[in-house]
């Protein structure tokens, strides 16, 4: 089970006609999701990664996987879940024996929302399943769902937007004990079939013209050459640091 790529993504969204359409470009965005806490799930009950060393002579092992389909309000669901050789894996995100789906799409979202310490997390997994789990659970399951961001954050992009919206958004988090200020770096483009869409998020301690330098130069990275609007607030340099990177 793979993510979308850029382009298939911008064909699925093209071909977006009737809900059930869009039942199945759900499914395609929150399947591997699921897939990934699984399999995060089993390197927690096993103690290593796949392929490690540390494995051997344990006493338990993975031993493939047994096909799943969940029933979810956005249709059927193919999911492969992993199994061990001592039958004693139990998985909290798709129960051993769950076939309907609790609204486990809105789960891994608000998960994200909550936050990615593994305080919250596990707090949040508690709330929605009714179990405890470890640190040590919680943070192989987001090792495993953190490419997926990643690989999001890094799509290549189209050479060419007609307009760019690029703000700030501040907000108070609480990092290393602390509670302190970030600012969300937010783009916003309209690509030339007039669709909106979010080319990235970057965080930072604050708000200024140079990091902003840094986000449009990552744009231009990813495959954008051209826009033909930007949309600002009146941060010094902003300006400035617009027409070095998109000169026209």
């Amino acid at each position: 089970m793979k993510t979308l790529s850029h382009d298939e993504y911008e064909e699925k969204i093209s071909k977006l006609r009737t809900l059930d359409d869009l039942n199945d470009f759900a499914k395609d965005l929150i399947a591997p999701v699921l897939q990934k806490m699984l399999e995060g799930e089993m390197e927690s009950h096993l103690g290593y990664s796949k392929h490690s060393p540390a494995g051997k002579n344990t006493g338990n092992s993975r031993n493939g996987y047994s096909s799943k389909t969940l029933k979810s309000k956005y249709g059927e669901m193919e999911l492969a879940v992993p199994r061990d050789r001592n039958g004693g894996f139990e998985p909290e995100a798709v129960r051993k024996y769950q076939t309907v789906d609790n609204a486990v799409e809105e789960k891994i979202i608000s998960m994200y929302a909550k936050g990615m310490s593994t305080r919250d997390i596990n707090a949040h997994m508690q709330d929605i399943y009714g179990v405890e789990i470890s640190s040590t659970m919680v943070s192989s399951i987001t090792d495993k769902v953190l490419p997926l961001l990643a690989e999001w954050q890094d799509r290549p992009l189209p050479p060419l937007y007609a307009v760019l919206y690029l703000d700030g958004i501040h907000f108070k988090v609480r990092d290393n004990g602390r509670i302190m200020n970030k600012c969300c770096y937010t783009v916003l483009g309209i690509n030339m079939e007039g669709r909106k869409e979010v080319l990235g998020l970057w965080v930072a301690e604050t708000e200024g013209a140079k990091f902003w330098m840094s986000v449009l130069t990552d744009l231009k990275n990813r495959g954008t050459e051209d826009v033909l609007i930007a949309c600002t607030d009146g941060l010094k340099g902003f300006k400035e640091a617009i027409a070095a990177v998109f000169p026209n």
